[in-house]
């Protein structure tokens, strides 16, 4: 009988380490973690996105490109060269080199011609050796409208009649790494759309969400695999009409203080404060909380 029982249960050990197999390897670490939805601080590639194209009065289009950089805490700078290139006409055609933490979205345009046709305009970045691509074209199922332009309907047309705020910004075009730079952007609006009241649903003017790289709709967790960074919540800022800044093209992160103002007096003044020398580009975005403007301000920051 017991040999009987022997070769019953042979099979039977054989299956379980056969089935079981699978199930042991997939829980094997991999680079030192297991294997999974894992989450990066830093070492990680960014990767540029294709984001649809919208057509100009006269005739030419422009594709909008954005980025998810897939660190959680590490800002990526890459000089426009061989490593942060865009094709054909390039490498320069007007990409950021600074790339803050996860998505960040219809960040630019390449204006290409009316008689584009099925051509594609390639973004390439190399980011800790790994080379990632976006690839852009006018298929017709990608045509979007103007990402700041604040196009839509509602509140009562507002938003269709809506015009972008017009901006300009001053600043000292050279300045002392030791030095703190004040920035001065200066805001007219139409007015609309008109703020919601108190007790309107969505809340007050005070409630217009930041319109700078706070990524707050990604809910994104702080990584596991890695000590905890903490990052500070994005600034809430009160008014109708708001601006912040960041770096589009530099060396290094700048503080500003405070991130973001209101521009309701027809103003809005910042302080921008540099670790590194350098040639860097600040953009300055204002918004009426439906349309969007941008302006740019090149900064020579020199040695002490």
């Amino acid at each position: 009988m017991s040999i009987r029982i022997r070769r019953r249960l042979l099979p039977l050990s054989l299956m379980v380490a056969v089935l079981g197999a699978p199930a042991l390897a997939a829980a094997q670490p991999k680079d030192g973690f297991l294997s999974g939805n894992i989450k990066y601080s830093t070492g990680q590639s960014v990767q540029p996105i294709y984001e649809g194209w919208t057509r100009n009065p006269d005739g030419s289009y422009q594709i909008y490109f954005g980025y998810l950089n897939r660190n959680h805490v590490e800002n990526v700078q890459v000089p426009v060269g061989p490593n942060n290139r865009i094709e054909p006409a390039g490498p320069d055609r007007g990409q950021p080199t600074y790339f803050y933490p996860r998505f960040n979205r219809q960040l630019f345009a390449v204006t290409v011609p009316a008689d584009w046709g099925k051509k594609e305009v390639v973004w390439t970045l190399v980011v800790h050796g790994q080379t990632e691509r976006a690839v852009g074209w006018l298929r017709p199922d990608w045509e979007i409208a103007p990402p700041l332009a604040g196009t839509g309907t509602g509140r009562g047309g507002q938003i269709e009649q809506n015009r972008p705020p017009t901006l300009t910004v001053s600043g000292a075009a050279r300045i002392a790494v030791s030095s703190p730079l004040t920035l001065t952007a200066t805001v007219t609006d139409d007015g609309l759309p008109v703020p919601r009241g108190r007790g309107a649903r969505g809340g007050g003017a005070g409630a217009n969400r930041p319109p700078a790289f706070d990524n707050s709709e990604f809910k994104a967790t702080p990584p596991v695999n890695v000590p905890q960074v903490e990052r500070p919540a994005p600034a809430r800022i009160s008014g109708r009409l708001q601006v912040t800044w960041f770096v589009w093209r530099g060396p290094a992160p700048v503080a500003f203080d405070p991130p973001g103002a209101s521009a309701d007096a027809g103003s809005a003044v910042i302080t921008a404060s540099f670790t590194q020398p350098g040639e860097y580009v600040l953009r300055a975005r204002a918004t009426d909380s439906a349309a969007t403007a941008l302006q740019d301000l090149k900064v020579v920051v020199t040695a002490p």
